[in-house]
This record gives C-alpha cells, structure tokens and sequence, in this order.
C-alpha cells in the first residue's frame, strides 16, 4: 500500500469513527464488527424502549459495562473489562439508563443481582466501550449479537466499522493533527502571543498551542499543558485549580521570557464536561474526585499525552522543561518521545472548596503539592 493509499484508509477510519460516536449520541445503533462476527451497539445513556426493542430483534443483548463501574454495582464478575451482563425482562430502558448513570445511585441503591458472563469478552464489547467514551457519554453500552453477514441486514441504514478502528482511533487521531491555522492574540499576561490550532483528521474538536515570545528550540521550552476546564478556565470556579494554573503559567512563561501553553481539548481529564458535571454531583455525595470517575466507569485520568507529543515536534520542540505537579505527565511525555530535562513546579494555595480535591490528588495520585 503507497502511503497516499495509507494516509487515504487511515482517514476513513477516523472519519467512520466520528460518524459513529455521533450516531450514538443521536441514540441511534451502530454496527461493529470483529473476525467472528457483528454486533449491533447502542449506547446506554441515549437507550430508548424503541431502540431496545429493535437491539432485541436483532439477537442477544447484554449490556456491557467497565470493570470499574461492574464492581460499584457489586457485579460478580471474572475480572474481564469490559464485563457482560446479559438483559433480563426487567432491565427496562429506563432501568439501563440508570445502571449507566451512577448520579441516582443512592436514589435506588438495590439494582442487582446481576451475573457478569464468564467468557472473554469480545473486542466489539471493548470498540462499543471506546465509541461511547469517544462519544463524551457514559461508558456503558448494549450490544446485540449476530452473524457477520446477518447484521448488516437488519439495521440497513446503520454506519458500519470495524472494532480494530475504535480501539486505534485515539493514538491515529493524535498522529493525524494537523496546522489548520495561526494568529497574533496579546493576552492580559502575556502580549507578545501567538495562537496555532491543531486539527486532527477526523474533524474533532482542535487543540491550541499558545507560543509566547520566541522560544528557542536548541534548549529545552518552558512548557505547560493544559487541560481545557470550562469551569475553571472561563468561569472561574473554585473547585479546582485550573484557572489559576492557566493564568499562572501564562505570566510565569511571560517572566521567564519565551516558552509553549498546550491548550488540549481533554475537558474533565479526558472524559468530557458532562461527565465531568456528573463527577461533580458524586464529589457532593462525598465521593473524591477519583472515586467519582471511577464510579462513572472511566479511570481515574483518561488523557492521552501523544497529542501533545505530536504538536511539540510539529513546533520543532523536542526537550521540555515542564511545568507540572503531576509525575505522570513527566512520563507521559516521555513516553511519547519527548525528553523533559526538568520539572518545574507550578501550585497554587487552595480554598475551601477545593482543599478536598488538591488532597486527593496529592495523597491518591501522587502530585507534588
């Protein structure tokens, strides 16, 4: 295959992807298939009874959920991820959109039984899993077993794909970014600015690189990713330290003289702004932050760091020093080819409403605070 073939095949997967992350967020089926056959997924939190009813005519349905979300809801399970429950009469549309939905937990705290299948899981349980968290919803989907051959007829109209494209769109997405475009921005902090966005090749959200000064790429760039934080970033809410870490980092490169703020489209360390909302109501029913996303079905940080990776050799950085707290942001990076040549503090005191929040990441996740 000639690389323009190669570049062409690898764009269609992605494209395909966004489609169908976007069909489930419709509350629409998708189709993915793997080598031994097709299921018809749907996703949990958009599950209506009509929908379920056309998954049940299709075949089989179990409800496929991580492993973290599994063992919240006290799920007897072989330890496979994703586990598969399979659907009983009473596991209603209503009721699956609950046991997706950890928010109502203590609303209706005895859900189960429920019996995880013992068997492997197949990888197009592991693709619905990956397609419903590249759809920003919750990580729970249903899934309708059929024959490779059968599938296709009896969803006609449904977007079609392969597992193997879900679970490598994340890493092809980050190697696909592209420079789409570039401006001079002066910022309150910082007036010698520039902004360049990043596109990847699927059309999803951009991600920004803000160059203040002239950094020079023969010695390592103050460097500072950035998790965009809606609340934090443009609302100014206090409970977490993203706005001041952002307009820290812009005056603290603007002192130093030059350097590079990623701005990554990586809302609620990876699992989007309602989901992160959602965490929120669990942290208010005394969950911390962690145990939130975990209750949620994600992990505990679900970033990728080879975005950043891509953009920084794309800006002709190959060494960093790195403005951070958290030790896996250090290895994140170099494990995506970037040398970080130091660590650079960057913390800010806490308030009354994210002292909790700053604990648990320092006692929980190791940060330097």
């Amino acid at each position: 295959m000639t690389e323009t073939n190669q570049m062409d095949a690898l764009l269609r997967r992605a494209v395909a992807v966004d489609r169908a992350a976007n069909e489930l967020r419709r509350g629409r089926a998708v189709l993915i298939a793997d080598a031994s056959g097709a299921a018809v997924v749907a996703a949990a939190e958009t599950i209506t009874a009509d929908l379920l009813s056309q998954l049940q005519a299709c075949g089989p349905v179990d409800l496929a959920l991580t492993l973290h979300r599994a063992n919240v809801l006290h799920v007897r399970t072989a330890g496979t991820d994703p586990v598969l429950i399979a659907l009983t009469a009473r596991l209603t549309a209503g009721a699956i959109r609950d046991l997706a939905d950890p928010t109502g937990d203590l609303d209706h705290p005895l859900q189960g039984p429920f019996t995880a299948r013992r068997d492997a899981p197949p990888r197009t349980a592991s693709a619905a899993i990956a397609l419903c968290k590249r759809a920003r919803l919750l990580p729970a989907a249903l899934l309708a077993t059929a024959a490779a051959r059968a599938a296709p007829a009896q969803q006609p109209d449904a977007i079609m794909l392969e597992a193997e494209a879900v679970l490598a769109h994340p890493l092809e997405a980050a190697v696909s970014l592209k420079r789409v475009t570039a401006a001079r921005v002066p910022l309150f902090d910082a007036e010698q600015t520039e902004v360049i966005a990043f596109r990847p090749a699927d059309g999803a959200l951009e991600h920004l690189a803000i160059i203040i000064g002239q950094p020079d790429a023969a010695v390592p760039v103050l460097t500072r990713l950035h998790s965009e934080c809606f609340t934090g970033d443009l609302l100014g809410s206090l409970r977490c330290d993203c706005g001041e870490q952002l307009r820290g980092a812009i005056r603290q490169i603007r002192e130093a003289g030059a350097g590079v703020l990623l701005y990554l489209a990586q809302e609620g360390r990876g699992i989007g702004l309602i989901n992160k909302l959602r965490a929120y109501r669990l942290q208010d029913q005394g969950f911390d932050t962690i145990e939130a996303n975990e209750r949620l079905g994600f992990e505990a940080d679900e970033r990728l760091f080879q975005p950043a990776a891509e953009m920084l050799r794309q800006l002709g950085f190959e060494r960093v020093r790195l403005m951070t707290n958290n030790p896996e942001k250090v290895a994140g990076l170099e494990r995506c080819g970037i040398a970080v040549t130091e660590r650079v503090p960057h913390a800010f005191p806490a308030n009354n409403h994210n002292e909790a929040y700053l604990a648990t990441k320092k006692k929980r996740s190791g940060h330097y605070l």
